[in-house]
C-alpha cells in the first residue's frame, strides 16, 4: 500500500481554500479572469462584425455606381449621374477614388464644418473603426490646387492599406494612375511622388497643410514633394496642374505618415 503525505505547503493551501476569506479571494480572482475572457471575446467579435459591415457597406455603394442610368443607349453617363444614388445615401459624398489593381476602391466624403467626422464613421454615419475616406477641410473641390484625401492603413489590407506599396518603383511602375471621379466630372491622376515622414519630427514635411498658393508656392511645394520622394518619377507638376495627395499612417517609425502624390492629366 502507498501512503501520500502531505507537505507543508500543501496543508496550508488546503486550508486557505477552506478558509472564507480564501474562497473569496478565489472566485474574486476567477470572476476578474472570466470577465477579461468575455471582454476579449467580445471585443473581438465587435471588430469581425465592423470588418464585415464595413466591407459589406462599401461593396452596395460599388454596386450602386455599375447600374446603368436611364438615358439614350448611346450615351456615357456622366459622373453626376453615375453617382447619384450614392449622393442620395450621404449628402457629404463628394466623390469616388479607386487605383486599379488594388483594393483602393472607395467613396470619398468631405465634412468642412467638422474636419474628422468620418475617422471612426461608416457612410452611414454610424461608428465604424475602418471610417470612410475623406477630404481635408482645407480643400475646396474642384477649385483648389491640392485636394489632400485621408484614408486609414488597416491591417487587413482594406482603406489605404495599399499605398504602402508604392515604396517599391516596381509597383508603381505599373500603378501609375489614380482615377479620382467627382459629382462635376471623372477624373485620371497620375502619381509623380511618393513620399514617408513623422508627424511632430524636427524635419517633418507638412504636405497637409498646402491647398492653395500662388506660382511660387506651388512650385516650392512640387520640388520639396520630388525632393522627398523615395524615388525620382521623372514627372513634375507647374501652376494650373490639379494636385491629388493621398494619406495614411506609416508604422517604421513613430507618428510615420505616407503620402502619394499626383497630378490631374485627364
Amino acid at each position: 500500500m502507498v501512503y501520500y503525505e502531505y507537505t507543508e505547503d500543501e496543508n496550508v493551501k488546503k486550508g486557505f481554500m477552506k478558509s472564507k476569506g480564501g474562497k473569496v479571494l478565489y472566485w474574486c480572482l476567477m470572476g476578474m479572469l472570466i470577465a477579461v475572457f468575455l471582454t476579449a471575446a467580445f471585443m473581438v467579435a465587435r471588430h469581425y462584425y465592423d470588418e464585415q459591415k464595413s466591407a459589406g457597406q462599401f461593396d452596395d455603394l460599388a454596386q450602386m455606381t455599375q447600374k446603368e442610368p436611364q438615358q439614350a443607349a448611346s450615351q456615357e453617363p456622366t459622373a453626376a449621374e453615375k453617382y447619384a444614388s450614392v449622393l442620395a445615401e450621404n449628402d457629404d459624398f463628394i466623390g469616388w477614388i479607386k487605383i486599379p489593381e488594388t483594393r483602393i476602391d472607395y467613396p470619398v466624403v468631405q465634412t468642412p464644418d467638422s474636419p474628422n467626422y468620418y475617422l471612426r464613421r461608416g457612410f452611414d454615419k454610424k461608428y465604424s473603426y475602418y471610417g470612410v475616406p475623406y477630404a481635408a477641410e482645407i480643400c475646396t473641390i474642384g477649385d483648389c490646387d491640392n485636394t489632400i484625401i485621408y484614408g486609414h492603413n488597416m491591417t487587413n489590407g482594406s482603406m489605404f492599406s495599399d499605398l504602402q506599396k508604392y515604396s517599391s518603383k516596381e509597383f508603381w511602375q505599373g500603378h501609375r494612375y489614380v482615377q479620382f471621379d467627382t459629382m462635376e466630372g471623372f477624373g485620371v491622376y497620375e502619381i509623380f511622388a511618393v513620399i514617408k515622414t513623422a508627424a511632430g519630427a524636427k524635419n517633418e514635411f507638412k504636405y497637409y497643410k498646402f491647398a492653395e498658393g500662388d506660382a511660387q508656392a506651388f512650385a516650392d511645394y512640387v520640388a520639396e514633394c520630388k525632393h522627398r520622394s523615395l524615388y525620382d518619377t521623372g514627372i513634375t507638376a507647374e501652376k494650373g496642374d490639379r494636385l491629388l495627395t493621398l494619406s495614411t499612417c506609416e508604422y517604421s517609425r513613430d507618428n510615420g505618415r505616407m503620402a502619394v502624390i499626383a497630378k490631374k492629366i485627364n
